[in-house]
């Protein structure tokens, strides 16, 4: 209920790692946003400095995901921010703080391309099955 609810608009940094875990498909993959500005002093556009996200999709978003997104493509990702702050790893380790994204829908950014959607079409849900035993 208090999430905090984010949208981004980038690029893939890497290619999405896919994995089948017991808790059901995961994947994941580094986002890159990167600002641009006009800078007045120079009359023209300027990118600002870029920030890595580790973006995490579960179940269908995963596998979806797998399937259609490659390095490079521009995306728009929204979900759950999450700012990771680890202590440091023994005397004199350093602490790390990243951002992570749990995303909740993830496409692709038409102001930069096209695209050609395919409905997934399951047949192995759990609702299917109530609803043929409810007909028949």
């Amino acid at each position: 209920m208090y999430d905090t609810q984010v949208t981004l608009v980038g690029h893939v940094a890497t290619q999405v790692d896919y994995k089948e875990t017991v808790n059901g498909p995961l994947a994941r993959f580094r986002f890159a946003v990167t600002p641009r500005y006009y800078d007045r002093r120079k009359d023209a556009w300027t990118d600002g400095t870029t920030s890595f996200y580790t973006v995490w999709a579960r179940r269908t978003l995963a596998v979806n995901l797998a399937g259609s997104v490659s390095v490079g493509e521009p995306l728009v990702v929204h979900g759950r921010l999450r700012v990771r702050d680890d202590p440091p790893a023994g005397e004199g380790g350093n602490r790390w703080v990243g951002a992570e994204i749990e995303a909740t829908a993830i496409g692709h950014d038409l102001n930069r391309g096209t695209a050609a959607f395919r409905r997934v079409v399951r047949t192995d849900h759990p609702l299917m099955d109530t609803q043929k035993a409810s007909v028949g």
